[in-house]
């Protein structure tokens, strides 16, 4: 019996659909985790490679223990998907048949306390996805203005109560600072209305969400990936992205949308001058999304959307 992980991969079958597996491909897994949708890529390859690439340590340590037995088919590189062309290029790779970037959080580093993500467990505030980078969520928390903090909450997070939530924090931590997720929650929880906190969700999901992504930079980093990955595909390869928030999807819809049409010259001009062509063809126009019987044993499954797109032959 297979090992539990912890980890449930999201549309599974869906993602190796969508990503058209070659038993002699190349292929990648931006965002690791603990390798559930690497195994199953790996499954499908004869005398394929999977390039497994993810910022947390901890992820790649679970994943090499999970893909033993795979060694000669599997390269794992602790780095950033932002940096995705310098680590091809460092390996030796020029183009890839298939990229699958699953931007959400993995159930471990949300349910590990040390970590810091949850609000769920009082421990240090963190919320680092590579636990060597410099930006903390204690450094957000603390240092950063009441109009940084309203900014995120409101942006990253769509708080509501963003400004009432800001200004609590700053004003907590003028008597001292804000150590853990504990104290976090609470200042959270006492500045919103009785009726925000009468809701299903918990108080402080939205902030939470919030922090988290100013402190790994999560959505700075989607357009220049994008990018880089449109550009290291061979052609009629594929590109998958699940997301797991309206501000990630909408990122990702603008920048493949954008690497699908090509011409960006005024429609007044009758001939283009800007020589752009399109990168990527949309394989659906809607993005997938979890049927009732991964809902039912997955529910972190309900918000994640799939888009995928192929790159253009000409």
């Amino acid at each position: 019996m297979e090992k539990d992980y912890g980890h449930r991969p999201v549309l599974l079958e869906e993602c190796l659909e969508a990503l058209a597996i070659r038993p002699e491909g190349t292929y990648l897994d931006g965002t690791l985790g603990r390798a559930g949708h690497s195994l199953a890529i790996l499954r499908r390859l004869t005398t394929g490679r999977l390039i497994g690439i993810d910022r947390d340590q901890d992820a790649i340590d679970a994943a090499r223990e999970r893909l033993a037995g795979y060694e000669d088919r599997v390269t794992l590189v602790h780095g950033n998907f932002s940096d995705l062309g310098e680590i091809l290029q460092k390996l030796g790779i020029t183009g890839v048949d298939g990229m699958l970037f699953d931007l959400g959080v993995s159930s471990p580093q949300l349910d590990e306390p040390r970590r810091g993500f949850s609000y769920m467990h009082d421990a240090p505030l963190d919320m680092r996805m590579d636990g060597q980078a410099d930006l903390d969520a204690r450094q957000v928390v603390n240092t950063w203005s009441y109009e940084e903090l309203r900014r995120i909450l409101y942006d990253y997070g769509e708080e509501r109560y963003a400004p009432q939530i800001a200004r609590a924090i700053v004003r907590g931590r003028e008597d001292r600072s804000i150590e853990t997720t504990g104290e976090l929650v609470e200042l959270i929880r006492a500045a919103m209305p009785a009726k925000a906190l009468r809701e299903k969700q918990h108080p402080a999901k939205r902030s939470f969400q919030a922090i988290r992504i100013a402190v790994n930079g999560e959505l700075d980093a989607l357009p220049p990936m994008l990018e880089a990955a449109a550009a290291r595909l061979n052609p009629g390869g594929r590109l998958a992205v699940i997301t797991f928030h309206s501000l990630e999807d909408r990122i990702v819809k603008q920048k493949l949308r954008e690497l699908a049409t090509g011409c960006t010259c005024p429609p007044e001009f009758p001939v283009c001058v800007c020589g752009k062509k399109p990168k990527l063809t949309l394989v659906s126009r809607k993005p997938i999304v979890s049927g009732p019987a991964e809902l039912e044993e997955n529910p972190r499954a309900r918000s994640a959307k799939l888009r995928v797109a192929e790159r253009t032959k000409n």
